[in-house]
């Protein structure tokens, strides 16, 4: 990612579905005005879903996703086209892609029904319109009785392709992006906040992590005042501020000794807890603090990474929550771990899940997890909460949301 480039997490995620050879590649090169994706007569060219990140006017940033075909078949297929259903977790605005004067297939009327199900915005493209006379419709949009708007395309002849992009647009979902807020929306001009980010093994060497930098750009952009420090100069950067900081927030990793350090009169955060605001799962995910006592021996905890990352010899996800989650219940749980794309299907049989703050992951992903697991269930919380209620400060930490109307809340 270039200093200049739009997160993924951050751009709405537009993704393609269809049978193999309904023309799903063909379309997204169409659209994206490049060769996304390769193009074959053969069926099952895709097999694995592809990704692009760029910028599509009217729409702006988005992230294209091309599935392979979800009705391809054998042991192989089937582990393909589950894939290409699992992206749906990711999916702002899906687009079944289908052939012209054809019936839909079972296949794409269980998507469908998956999608309806999600309330995933949808379009229909009706794709080789230059091979079909289409009849009275064949210039203009059109809607079923459900209200799902549909279009014919020709991705050969570029017909309606403008029109594809512009009803895409018409979804709102990049306004909805921009009224999200990580603190902004408590601040007042003038504020100033106090990060605190420790630099030790696992800091990225050079630079600072996504939620870091997003955070203090949503403080930037608010009139406000950021000071960065590590944890070891806290105390004597609190003392020398010219007037008393609104907030500190705390990489959750040093919540013990910034809590310490902080006054009362201060409120007190984590970037971790931001994000489960800003993600949409604050309450469903502070819920899931409570089940931490409550661990026994046996039990099973899945500790969750939105990202793929090399892991550290002291690496907070497989060394350091274990370690904490140990000592607090005071017993001896069974952990799993997961990462990237890998977050089980299958959930039964965990006791607890504990997830990252998902910065990598955009909002419908975070959100899909969370529903799973509440749907289960099973109790989630995620890093900042978890390390927060287990340093008896997760009260405290959450004061900064007593006057802010959380957006999304499962």
């Amino acid at each position: 990612m270039g200093l200049n480039d739009v997160p993924s997490s951050e751009r709405v995620h537009i993704a393609f579905f269809g049978i193999r050879n309904a023309g799903k590649s063909s379309l997204v090169n169409a659209v994206t005005s490049q060769e996304m994706s390769l193009v074959s007569d053969i069926k099952g060219t895709t097999t694995d879903p592809v990704r692009k990140a760029m910028e599509i006017l009217p729409i702006g940033p988005v992230l294209i996703i091309d599935t392979p075909g979800i009705d391809d078949s054998g042991e192989l297929g089937d582990k393909r086209t589950e894939r290409a259903k699992r992206v749906l977790d990711e999916t702002d605005i899906a687009v079944l892609v289908t052939e012209c004067e054809t019936e839909k297939t079972p296949a794409e009327e269980e998507l469908l029904t998956l999608i309806k199900d999600r309330s995933i915005p949808v379009v229909i493209a009706y794709t080789k319109a230059d091979l079909h006379d289409g009849g009275p419709e064949k210039d203009g949009l059109s809607s079923d009785k459900t209200g799902i708007r549909s279009i014919r395309v020709s991705s050969k002849t570029g017909y309606n392709i403008i029109k594809f992009r512009e009803l895409l647009a018409s979804f709102n979902c990049g306004d909805k992006e921009k009224k999200r807020r990580i603190i902004g929306d408590f601040l007042k001009p003038g504020d100033m906040v106090v990060l605190v980010i420790p630099i030790d093994e696992s800091a990225p060497k050079g630079r600072l992590i996504l939620p870091q930098q997003q955070t203090i750009r949503d403080i930037l952009e608010s009139g406000c005042s950021a000071v960065v420090c590590r944890d070891k100069e806290l105390e004597s950067v609190l003392s020398s501020l010219p007037k008393k900081p609104r907030v500190v927030i705390t990489d959750s990793q040093a919540y013990r000794e910034v809590s310490k350090i902080t006054p009362p009169d201060i409120l007190l955060t984590s970037f971790s807890i931001l994000f489960a605001r800003y993600k949409g799962n604050l309450e469903a995910l502070k819920e899931g603090a409570d089940k931490l006592a409550l661990l026994r021996d046996g039990d099973r905890v899945l500790i969750a990474e939105g990202c793929t990352h090399h892991r550290q010899c002291n690496d907070i996800g497989s060394v350091k929550l274990p370690n904490w989650i140990r000592e607090y219940c005071g017993h001896e749980p069974e952990f799993s771990f997961s990462s990237g794309n890998d977050f089980p299907e299958d959930l039964s049989g965990y006791s607890l899940i504990v997830h990252c703050g998902g910065c990598m992951l955009n909002e419908a992903e975070m959100k899909s997890r969370v529903k799973r697991a509440r749907e289960n269930r099973i109790p989630i919380v995620n890093y900042g909460m978890a390390i927060a209620c287990m340093n008896g400060i997760l009260d405290r930490s959450m004061k900064i949301f007593a006057t802010i109307q959380t957006p999304g809340t499962l």
